[in-house]
């Protein structure tokens, strides 16, 4: 059950945006070495078109921490389908986020806002100045308007849309909505609704209303000043210009106790119960949640190449079937971004070679990114996608050892391998850029075997990125691996991908294209003398 996103705001003193992590290894799809690999945080921002902050917060808590629930997966699919087909329910979700988008940070200001003194001008967002009636009006209105918005929407055919707007009427049924509704009441040192209070008229209650003046407690000042001027013994003359004189500098010492009474007992006890209730937190999540239905869709429409809900398929171990897929991140930005098909199925072991800077880890990347992006039920950029649910996702690259492992590097990356070794099942999708790193030729070919085979008893889907077409050639012999290479045309990348083995490197184009070639050392040192 993924934490709610004002639950992760909890610490913060103001709301942010990336306040979701990664699960550990073995407790979520994607740990925090894999979310870093595969770039989550750049598939994030070239994915993110919601309105609102916490729809961009509930969006990076999806990619953080992504679905392994195949029911789920779909039942935001079809909500977003739901959505494309009912343009009416569409235009009406699209109209609350934008209102929602317009006053959120009122309820920012009024959960997160600190208090500066009544004589303090803010000069911040996050400060408030005076005491907090006027913060505490429209925090609490936005989330009244917000209910009544959701309220007035059509229900739809999707069971998850559905179940959102079931949270927002249960909510209208919890304490904090009577709170906010009011009145509020203060009695014994404790905050009470209406419905919590009942009928009962003992002890009398402090009624809580967010405005300084208060015209009973005024009357009943002005009436109390009436009658000591009657009954004085002191020889007053019961006038209201006598009651004036000391109501004057009473109204002087009125506000800063009125106004600091209702701040430090009710304003701040009430705001800080909002900020910790659970169906508050529920209620922000809906508002997230319905944003990030639409932020999927905008993609789709403004990605600039094809995009597809991809079809999800139950199978005993990792499948995916990619047709013209797409990096998200480098696609988003280039039009002529070349798409590539790609099939995982029963071979369960695909090695990828080809010379530096042809793709390969592009590609890898498109391939991890789009499975991410699967699992939080929006949109991929491939025309067309078939996979199943994949319960971890690893993407291991080579490491620098640290000199307190006492490993080295071929230790470092081999304690990594074996991690993810232990944590996969037959359900997980798996990278290794190269293996064995560190190490002779004769010991890197038996260690990155013995892993490889490894991999493919377990029955998890396993994609080696490798310039080590020898080892290529012993799994294709085997028959238990599927051989693919970046191509290259006239000493240039096609980046399209091709069946074979790639036995050049093209080291040299390498290094003259980065101005270190042979030539190139040989003219530093002819030009040095």
């Amino acid at each position: 059950m993924q934490e709610t996103i004002l639950h992760g705001w909890q610490d913060e003193t103001w709301p942010t945006i990336k306040s979701s992590q990664s699960l550990p290894m073995g407790e979520g799809v994607i740990d925090q070495t894999a979310f870093n690999t595969i770039e989550i945080d750049k598939v994030f921002e070239a994915t993110d078109y919601a309105a609102t902050t916490v729809g961009q917060a509930t969006l990076y808590r999806s990619l953080c921490q992504p679905l392994t629930d195949i029911k789920a997966i779909k039942a935001k699919q079809d909500a977003v389908s739901e959505l494309r087909k009912n343009q009416k329910l569409k235009g009406q979700i699209e109209q609350l986020v934008e209102n929602a988008a317009a006053t959120e940070k009122n309820l920012h200001l009024l959960l997160f806002g600190e208090f500066i003194g009544a004589f303090n001008q803010s000069r911040s967002k996050n400060e408030i100045e005076g005491y907090g009636y006027r913060q505490y009006k429209n925090g609490v209105q936005f989330i009244q308007e917000f209910v009544c918005n959701v309220q007035a929407v059509e229900k739809s055919k999707s069971k998850y849309l559905n179940d959102l707007f079931n949270k927002v009427k249960s909510f209208t049924e919890t304490r904090y909505w009577s709170l906010m509704e009011g009145p509020v009441y203060f009695v014994e040192g404790k905050i009470t609704s209406k419905e919590e209070r009942g009928d009962s008229y003992f002890p009398v209650p402090v009624i809580f209303k967010p405005q300084l003046f208060k015209p009973l407690l005024l009357a009943l000042i002005f009436g109390l000043l009436w009658l000591i001027s009657i009954f004085s013994p002191v020889n007053i003359a019961p006038s209201l210009r006598t009651v004036a004189v000391f109501f004057g500098p009473l109204l002087l010492l009125y506000f800063p106790i009125v106004g600091g009474y209702d701040r430090d007992n009710c304003i701040i006890p009430l705001r800080d119960e909002y900020k910790k209730a659970k169906p508050v937190a529920e209620l922000l999540d809906v508002l997230g949640q319905l944003d990030e239905l639409l932020s999927f869709m905008k993609f789709a429409d403004n990605f600039g190449h094809n995009t597809v809900l991809p079809k999800f398929e139950d199978a005993k171990h990792h499948r995916i079937h990619l047709v013209s897929a797409v990096n998200p991140v480098l696609g988003k930005e280039n039009p002529k971004y070349v798409g590539n098909d790609f099939v995982l199925d029963d071979d369960k072991l695909v090695l990828l070679t080809g010379p530096n800077s042809g793709g390969k880890t592009a590609f890898c990347k498109t391939v991890t990114q789009i499975q991410v992006m699967a699992q939080i039920g929006g949109y991929v950029p491939a025309k067309a996608a078939t996979l199943t649910v994949a319960d971890r996702i690893f993407y291991q690259v080579p490491e620098i050892s640290h000199l307190d492992d006492g490993e080295g590097r071929f230790g470092t990356e081999l304690k990594r391998t074996k991690d993810i070794f232990l944590a996969t099942t037959a359900k997980s999708l798996v990278v290794l850029d190269e293996l064995s790193e560190g190490t002779t030729f004769e010991e890197k070919m038996e260690a990155s075997s013995n892993v490889l085979n490894g991999f493919y008893r377990k029955g998890n889907s396993t994609i080696l990125i490798t310039h080590n077409h020898q080892l290529v050639d012993q799994f294709a012999k085997a028959g238990t691996g599927v051989p693919m290479q970046v191509e290259f045309a006239k000493d240039a990348p096609t980046y399209h991908l091709v069946p074979g083995i790639s036995r050049v490197s093209h080291a040299d184009r390498v290094a003259k294209k980065i101005g270190f070639s042979k030539e190139d050392i040989d003219n530093y040192l002819a030009n040095s003398k």
